[in-house]
């Protein structure tokens, strides 16, 4: 039977208010709750219940068992569990976006003074990416969060985004600590040379004239003599150089092939277009986080490196944070969190009509594996009121956090 509870989020232990009773245990979980009526949904329901069932005799019977020793624990435990684990998840969330604007306030300071001071903001930028490193190291397993759209300043949104992915995926990649460190100052600073270029070049725009993109195009040996003037390492450098390169040729400046292009290169190059297609410069144009990887997938394959893009579709899931998705019980959610180690379950808020939107939950799927995700939306496809309630960002931001392991009790305390 398809169900709904008439209660609030954090009155009753289910991951939803609604949905489908498959177990006897759910039964008992409900009569503990003490609900006078329940709401029922035949049309959405797998059984028909006959008529002459009397629900009244059986279910003074069922709450008369429980009074006789049947223990309320378990639904006490799993609420306390749910409160806990919502707390938790915000108190990420905000440590999160705190790093990530504390990222990008030092990504301006680097920008203020790379011209007069390189070698100072050499030392800036390093001090930012070597924390970075090392809290990443430290932390075992990884979950990759969504921020708010708001959150640090924007013209750094993009660099730190591209750093920040650039340090996941080359981590799944094992990648060793001076290897990364070098990865993380390239991606921060791969278009530090668009400082040099008048504004109206430093974003591609399709209505360009050849010359005009060639200008834009300059970039790239602009930020690479920016880099050598701070002393950026060989590596970094080379990645710099190599962010618009394609495995096929198609890139530029140089239209390096295959080998001739680094692993940080074919690392940056891949994170830098992901991102641009979740965060264009018109937002008209902004792809949701599953359709660009999907584009990457099935239309830019032969640009980018297989081993690269598979560890990057690993790690980041087939639904990445931000992505807007329907369950498998036909509610719609948007995708907060990945678990860099179990990327196909995702946490997820879920769109509950029974819930006020500033009570509502995280869901994490990795404990509801009876809802799994049905298909990828884009937010103009949502109804209004769940359009309204889930919110969809504008802009996608991300940063990581330590893993927490479920199956340690009160690990997130």
């Amino acid at each position: 039977m398809f169900i709904q509870l008439d209660l609030g989020w954090m009155d009753h232990p289910f991951p939803l208010s609604s949905f489908k009773v498959t177990t006897d245990e759910q039964v008992q979980t409900i009569l503990a709750l003490g609900l006078q009526t329940i709401r029922y949904y035949p049309e959405r329901s797998d059984v028909e219940v006959e008529a002459d069932v009397n629900t009244e005799r059986g279910g003074t019977q069922r709450q008369g068992e429980l009074e006789g020793g049947s223990p309320a624990s378990p639904f006490l435990d799993a609420t306390q569990r749910r409160a806990r684990d919502n707390a938790q998840h915000a108190r990420t969330l905000l440590h999160c976006e705190r790093r990530f604007t504390d990222a990008s306030r030092r990504f301006r300071t680097v920008v203020d003074s790379v011209q007069h001071s390189p070698k100072l903001a050499h030392e800036e930028a390093a001090a930012l990416v070597t924390s970075c490193v090392d809290d990443l190291l430290a932390q075992g397993d990884s979950v990759i969060s969504l921020l708010s759209e708001s959150v640090g300043e924007r013209s750094a949104q993009h660099p730190v985004n591209v750093m920040v992915l650039c340090l996941l995926l080359g981590r799944a990649l094992e990648l060793p600590r001076e290897t990364l460190a070098s990865l993380g100052l390239a991606a921060l600073l791969h278009d530090i040379g668009k400082q040099e270029l008048p504004l109206r070049y430093r974003m591609v725009d399709e209505s360009f004239s050849s010359s005009e993109y060639r200008i834009y195009q300059d970039h790239v040996a602009r930020g690479v003599a920016i880099a050598r003037r701070m002393g950026l390492a060989p590596e970094a450098v080379a990645a710099i150089a190599q962010h618009h390169e394609m495995l096929d040729g198609s890139g530029f400046p140089a239209k390096l092939q295959g080998p001739q292009i680094h692993t940080s290169g074919k690392i940056l190059a891949l994170v830098n277009r992901y991102d641009n297609f979740c965060n264009p410069p018109r937002s008209a144009l902004a792809l949701t986080p599953h359709e660009a990887l999907s584009v990457i997938f099935a239309q830019m394959k032969p640009r980018f490196d297989p081993t690269v893009l598979g560890a990057f579709i690993r790690m980041m899931g087939v639904y990445p944070p931000g992505s807007v998705v329907q369950l498998g019980n036909d509610r719609y959610a948007i995708v907060v969190s990945v678990n860099s180690s179990r990327p196909l379950r995702p946490r997820v808020l879920v769109h509950d009509p029974a819930v006020a939107r500033v009570d509502a939950g995280v869901l994490d799927l990795e404990t509801a594996p009876e809802l799994g995700i049905r298909r990828s939306l884009k937010p103009a496809q949502l109804p209004k009121a769940s359009l309204d309630y889930l919110s969809p960002r504008s802009r996608i931001c991300y940063f990581f956090e330590r893993a927490v392991d479920p199956s340690i009790t009160g690990a997130a305390a």
